[in-house]
């Protein structure tokens, strides 16, 4: 079931991860009013509730949502461990809650731009590898070296991969939904059919990754360099490349409606039959580039 109207003032269940919350509307939304909670509940999105208990559900730390709620409802928190320190912020960071952020930086010694500890080794990943199912969601991979590893198939969606290293690395078929890869550098991987909806990729080196038939709607992109990668049929439905280097990159037959492209480097790409209406072109350079078939109807210019 589905809800688009006003909440009510009645207490709002959540289930976050199986186990069980009740709130309120304003706790949700009033302290940290430009969070993905507040958006949630605003009115705006359409929430899915089960039908029979009218709860709503989250997949995320369940454990940690506990202070998340305390946060929201009194903008304190109880003295925690580093590691405590390091899970709660990886929610804190899902949740976009940015007050909460900086509290944590500020009481746990993180200093801005600093990676939290990874939690686990390029050995112990490897033996993961090894078994049956390989399923990393929502840990934090920050800054290993994941080069030329297996990845075939594995779900590593909402995980924290900043500075991960995965060259060469096959990634055909995994997943990586809204995760926070910001820096990472997946240069001459696998990455076709790839599920990045809603990833954060900002400054990313993607160079000669074969994208064929990747998801990356909504996905942040900014600055991300994907030289001569192959883009093939890609989905990049609302993506963020601004500033983004496409440079010889592959985009025949990519799905680019509504993408910004504004400041992107467009050089010598192949965009024949790619599909851009709406697409935000400002300031990009284009030299080169192959356009027979592409559909720009409405694009910015």
């Amino acid at each position: 079931m589905g809800s688009s109207t006003p909440w009510s003032p009645s207490p709002i269940r959540l289930n976050i991860g199986g186990k069980k919350y009740s709130t309120t509307i304003d706790t949700l939304t009033q302290r940290e009013p430009n969070s993905m909670l507040a958006a949630m509940f605003s009115g705006r999105h359409n929430v899915c509730q089960d039908s029979e208990t009218g709860m709503v559900f989250v997949d995320r730390d369940g454990k940690q949502f506990r202070h998340i709620l305390n946060w929201l409802r009194d903008g304190v928190l109880p003295m925690l461990t580093e590691v405590e320190y390091q899970e709660l912020l990886r929610e804190a960071e899902y949740y976009q809650l940015l007050g909460l952020i900086d509290y944590i930086k500020e009481n746990s010694g993180m200093k801005d731009g600093e990676i939290s500890k990874a939690e686990f080794t390029r050995k112990e990943i490897i033996k993961i590898i090894q078994s049956d199912k390989i399923r990393f969601r929502g840990v934090n991979l920050s800054g290993l070296d994941l080069s030329k590893l297996d990845l075939f198939l594995a779900d590593l969606s909402y995980a924290c991969l900043q500075k991960t290293i995965f060259s060469r690395a096959n990634l055909h078929k995994a997943k990586l939904v809204d995760v926070e890869a910001e820096g990472s550098i997946f240069q001459d991987s696998i990455l076709r059919e790839c599920e990045l909806f809603g990833a954060n990729l900002s400054g990313a080196i993607l160079d000669r990754a074969n994208l064929q038939s990747a998801n990356l709607q909504d996905a942040c992109l900014v600055g991300c360099s994907f030289c001569e990668a192959d883009l093939r049929s890609a989905h990049l439905q609302n993506a963020n490349l601004t500033n983004a280097n496409l440079k010889g990159a592959n985009l025949e037959g990519a799905n680019l409606k509504g993408a910004k492209l504004n400041g992107a480097s467009l050089q010598s790409a192949n965009l024949q039959r790619a599909y851009m209406r709406d697409v935000d072109l400002r300031d990009t350079h284009m030299d080169g580039a192959k356009l027979g078939g592409a559909n720009l109807l409405g694009a910015t210019r």
